[in-house]
């Protein structure tokens, strides 16, 4: 079911209201672009609303019902999204990453913060001159990519992203000046988990660096096949449909 709560929320100059769904996201974002809720104002589990919309949204179905009953539907829904301050949630896609093999939620989160402790795995946004970008082929992943991959036992995240992309690319870069993009969170349920993915919160953190330069890239790993330097709008050919896309174009306009 489709809830908006009274416009009663501050922001920019008005009131707002949100809107949930009590049993998916599907049906959710379905109602959005029925409606025509732009996706800036996704939030991670709701949409926000201007307020002077309420009763048309009401008329298109939403049931309207109070701030503290929206709060609570949606927290015995499940769908709550969780995040730290300054965080912003830009994607959540159920079973959105095919590596996982299995039932998952996948949550994509621009973050100003340090990544998680223990995040399993590292991707590294490089960017160059003309808004230029990395991108490599690998063995085990479908497609492009930036460079990434697993941490080690004893591996610090910044480690593991330093030592990942000076395999795939032969690029040394300094840990200090990796930023910090955001992460993916990959939940699965206890008992649909396949290795190397745990039940609970799996994290990929997602770093980004620019070069005043486009040094030559080349791969001195097995698993990577290919290197590149590509424009901004090759490398949106290739990914724009990949579910970490949205923090290629939040590290854009990060500079």
């Amino acid at each position: 079911m489709i809830l908006i709560d009274p416009p009663t929320w501050p922001a920019h100059g008005r009131l707002w209201s949100h809107v949930i769904s009590d049993s998916s996201a599907e049906e959710l974002h379905a109602f959005a672009r029925q409606v025509g809720l732009p996706q800036r104002s996704f939030e991670g589990d709701h949409y926000d609303v201007p307020g002077e919309r309420h009763a048309e949204l009401v008329r298109a179905g939403a049931v309207p019902v109070g701030n503290r009953e929206l709060a609570r539907r949606l927290s015995v829904s499940g769908l709550r999204f969780r995040k730290r301050k300054g965080e912003r949630p830009l994607a959540r896609i159920v079973d959105g990453l095919a590596t996982v093999g299995g039932p998952h939620v996948l949550d994509v989160v621009g973050s100003p913060h340090e990544p998680v402790v223990g995040a399993g795995a590292s991707v590294v946004l490089i960017a160059g001159p003309a808004d230029a970008l990395v991108l490599v082929q690998s063995v085990a992943r479908v497609g492009w990519a930036p460079p990434g991959g697993k941490r080690e036992a004893g591996e610090t995240v910044r480690g593991a992203a330093v030592r990942e992309v000076a395999e795939e690319t032969s690029l040394r870069l300094d840990p200090v000046h990796l930023l910090p993009v955001g992460y993916e969170r990959i939940t699965i349920a206890e008992g649909q988990q396949r290795s190397p993915w745990t039940a609970g919160d799996n994290h990929i953190a997602v770093f980004g660096t620019w070069l005043s330069e486009r040094p030559p890239v080349a791969p001195r790993s097995d698993d990577v096949t290919t290197a590149e330097w590509v424009g901004h709008d090759t490398a949106a050919q290739r990914c724009a449909d990949q579910p970490w896309w949205p923090l290629v174009e939040r590290f854009r306009g990060m500079r």
